[in-house]
């Protein structure tokens, strides 16, 4: 094998085992498995429950136009679930997420603090602000200006 082409297999295995190409890979892999879930959760529980207030298969839903079929019906089922599919992820997935994360950053230390001239952010440890260059009062032991 040529110098050359061992050179590009190394920066092919280099790229390959980044960190954000093997992330992206598991989450490709669990998005995968998860979709499967939510769709099951989607088919199984949610379509029935609205079911029992409106007709929830759509599916025979179609119009002819000289000897074409259009089956509308199919495209209001795939809408449905959609919005099925968003819901859930949103109220299973992002809300918790987002919980979590608000729970976890209320306990970090904070890392700018306002400009009291123009209340731009500043960094904490800033002496004078990057905006309007007035001096900033020095921080006591507490963290307050």
């Amino acid at each position: 094998m040529s110098e050359k082409s061992s050179g590009v297999l190394k920066e092919f295995k280099d790229f390959i085992l980044q960190g954000d190409v093997v992330m992206l890979a598991v989450a490709v892999v669990m998005g995968l498995a998860f979709q499967a879930v939510v769709k099951a959760v989607v088919s199984d529980i949610l379509t029935p429950i609205i079911g029992i207030f409106v007709k929830a298969n759509f599916g025979g839903l179609n119009f002819v136009i000289h000897g074409s079929t259009f089956y509308y019906g199919d495209v209001l089922n795939y809408i449905i679930e959609l919005i099925c599919v968003g819901l859930a992820v949103f109220f299973l997935v992002v809300k918790p997420y987002n919980a979590y994360t608000a729970r976890k950053n209320r306990d970090a230390p904070a890392t700018t603090r306002p400009c009291p001239a123009c209340l731009t952010d500043v960094p904490v440890g800033a002496t004078r602000c990057s905006a309007c260059t007035s001096d900033l009062p020095p921080l006591v032991a507490d963290g307050t200006a």
